[in-house]
């Protein structure tokens, strides 16, 4: 374990913050380094830059598994370096960036956290390197693959995979229910069925402890659960009609 990081796979890295419980991911190569997510404004950013370089003093690209601020307020404590993300998600953080910053800037407050400032200060800087459903990086001769399995946690989930280990992003959440906030669960659970299809090793979630296939299926059946409650009349009496209503239209 090196700066609070913890090795899952050949040279593939999790560090797991207090913060959140979040994780963030770097895979390192021969001349070239990988980091997965960058934490939730520009010093947690500067300081998972440092623990990076506790690791290797390789150049690094960026990835961000999606739209949320603690997942991308960071980002320009790796600038210049490219930026790669799903093709919606800068759509997704341009739309949302000010509406997370107020409410987490607002939640911060109310406990007394100096956070908040930092949250408030943190430059908003998206990703600039955009996939489609896939892309393929060679990182310092190492292929990582960065995949969209479809829509889940958001509308924008990228999945990142090296070797057997997959950085799964928010789309799985080990200690804490999944996030329902802009999510879409009419949809997440075919989602990690997708993501279960490629998983052969760790799975890094984007909060918690690491995880394997057997967690995944087991979420992957409860979010299947929620959807039949959304989508069944009768299947779960305390969900009234306008519940349900309330659910199709905001949560797709």
């Amino acid at each position: 374990m090196t700066a609070g990081w913890v090795e899952v796979g050949d040279r593939v890295f999790v560090r797991r913050h207090q913060d959140l419980d979040l994780n963030c991911g770097l895979v390192v190569g021969a001349d070239g380094c990988l980091v997965v997510d960058t934490r939730s404004h520009l010093g947690e950013g500067r300081a998972l830059a440092e623990a990076v370089r506790a690791v290797t003093p390789h150049p690094w690209t960026v990835v961000n598994t999606h739209a949320h601020h603690d997942h991308c307020f960071g980002n320009a404590a790796f600038r210049p370096a490219a930026i790669w993300a799903h093709r919606d998600c800068v759509t997704e953080l341009l739309s949302t960036a000010e509406q997370q910053r107020a409410a987490v800037v607002a939640a911060l407050l109310a406990d007394g956290d100096p956070a908040a400032e930092l949250v408030a200060a943190a430059p908003v800087d998206p990703p600039d390197h955009l996939v489609g459903d896939a892309a393929v990086l060679d990182v310092g001769g190492r292929t990582v693959s960065l995949r969209h399995l479809g829509r889940g946690h958001t509308g924008a989930d990228l999945v990142v995979a090296v070797d057997d280990v997959v950085f799964a992003g928010d789309l799985v959440e080990e200690g804490a229910p999944p996030a329902m906030d802009d999510a879409f669960p009419l949809e997440w659970a075919d989602t990690l069925t997708e993501l279960l299809a490629q998983t052969r090793g760790p799975v890094v979630p984007g909060h918690g402890a690491v995880v394997d296939a057997a967690f995944v299926a087991a979420q992957r059946d409860e979010l299947a659960q929620l959807a039949r409650w959304l989508t069944e009349p009768g299947s779960a009496p305390a969900f009234d009609e306008q519940t349900r209503s309330v659910a199709r239209g905001r949560l797709r």
